[in-house]
């Protein structure tokens, strides 16, 4: 039998590399694992040998301690592989592919999914609708940041590169492609970027950078973004973004510096349920993205809001918060017209052609995010950089197919 380790939260602000079993054609009970969903014969499937897999902010939360996520999950939702295992049920997808999996697992059967809603899948985890890979309230399907991994609907929800040669010479801009990018292009279709718009991103993380790429490639003509690490912005400029440095207080008077007057076009929410407030030293107010993009967005315009919420969260700062009830001012947004697009991105709307925009070289996405390849061993260290803010977007290497 093949070994397999993988990343697996452990408590609050830990985790660890650790012995798994290696997947199989089912689905097995475990930590995070929904009962109806043991047993679950997953024929349709494949198991990838991991090519690369990413930290993403999303798992941040969790390992903060801040979702309700069990130890020993195994964790990671972005991730690229090459085939070496196909289930009997599986048609298209070959042993040998080296193929992008979009963190939302979807059937391709459902009502939603036929209407290429991939994020809400009916059929892949009796929680609620939506499912994806090493994620708390997800179904319980087994994360990627380890050697292999077991992904079901094969045929439908891998996105199978033209040339292996090519792509594992694009592997770090292609990793991307399973989430971040994506993700924040989704944030900036959603809050309405064409060509010529001005558009703020609230946050400077890897999926704020990834929005802001993406409202270049959509033609923006002024892309402003948002954050309290200095070297976050400085990441965001090095690509032709203008900055706003929230430690100085809110972002509508450095708007107004830079475009002359103190509202966007677009807003993109890229942080998320930890927000906090503007000014130096400011304490946790998850509000308050929201609020200010409200502020800030001219009316009739929209808001892309691809950042995390959720609807239990230990460490809220208030009983509301910690079932994801937050002080919105939702009359500012009606009073301007405002149009919201929340949830999930639904990977599969968009990844072909951002991967063809990449293929091409139209698009440096890992330079952009100043992506980094490390070991699976490095995973814990990996961690710690990133929650102390670097502006770096982690990618483990599980196998060595990266240099």
């Amino acid at each position: 039998m093949t070994g397999n380790k993988a990343v697996a939260y452990k408590e609050p602000g830990k985790v660890e590399v650790i012995n798994v079993d290696y997947p199989t054609f089912e689905l097995k009970d475990g930590p995070g694992v929904n009962p109806a969903n043991v047993g679950r014969p997953v024929n349709h499937g494949v198991i990838l040998k991991t090519v690369a897999t990413n930290i993403c902010g999303s798992d941040q939360h969790m390992v903060r301690g801040r979702t309700t996520a069990p130890p020993d999950l195994v964790l990671g939702h972005e991730i690229t592989g090459e085939v070496v295992e196909v289930g009997r049920d599986v048609e298209f997808i070959k042993v040998g592919d080296i193929c992008s999996v979009p963190f939302n697992i979807a059937c391709g059967r459902c009502r939603n999914c036929k209407e290429r809603k991939t994020g809400i899948c009916l059929n892949v985890n009796p929680d609620r609708p939506g499912s994806a890979y090493g994620y708390v309230d997800m179904g319980g399907w087994v994360g990627g940041q380890a050697n292999y991994v077991l992904v079901p609907y094969a045929d439908w929800n891998l996105l199978k590169f033209p040339d292996k040669d090519q792509a594992l010479a694009k592997m770090m801009d292609l990793t991307m492609l399973s989430d971040i990018f994506p993700t924040g292009f989704h944030g900036a279709v959603t809050a309405g970027v064409g060509v010529g718009s001005t558009v703020y991103v609230a946050g400077a993380g890897p999926v704020g950078l990834a929005a802001a790429t993406s409202a270049h490639l959509l033609g923006a003509a002024v892309v402003i973004v948002g954050d309290m690490n200095a070297d976050r912005l400085a990441q965001a400029r090095t690509f032709g973004c203008e900055t706003v440095d929230l430690t100085k207080g809110g972002p509508a008077e450095q708007i107004e510096q830079i475009l002359g007057v103190p509202e966007v076009d677009c807003g993109v929410d890229a942080v998320g349920f930890e927000a906090r407030g503007h000014g130096q030293g400011a304490s946790e107010a998850p509000a308050t993205v929201l609020n200010s993009l409200m502020e800030i967005t001219a009316a009739g315009g929209a808001l892309g809001i691809p950042g995390l919420y959720v609807t239990g969260d230990p460490g809220g700062i208030d009983e509301a918060a910690k079932k994801g009830a937050l002080s919105l001012s939702l009359g500012t947004g009606w009073a301007k017209s405002l149009s919201f697009t929340t949830g999930q991105c639904p990977v599969m709307k968009y990844n072909r052609q951002l991967m063809m925009a990449i293929l091409n070289d139209k698009v440096s996405i890992a330079k952009n995010v100043n992506a980094k390849a490390i070991s699976l061993e490095d995973a814990p260290k990996g961690y710690a950089e990133f929650d102390a803010g670097a502006a770096t977007k982690y990618v483990l290497n599980p196998n060595g197919y990266l240099s």
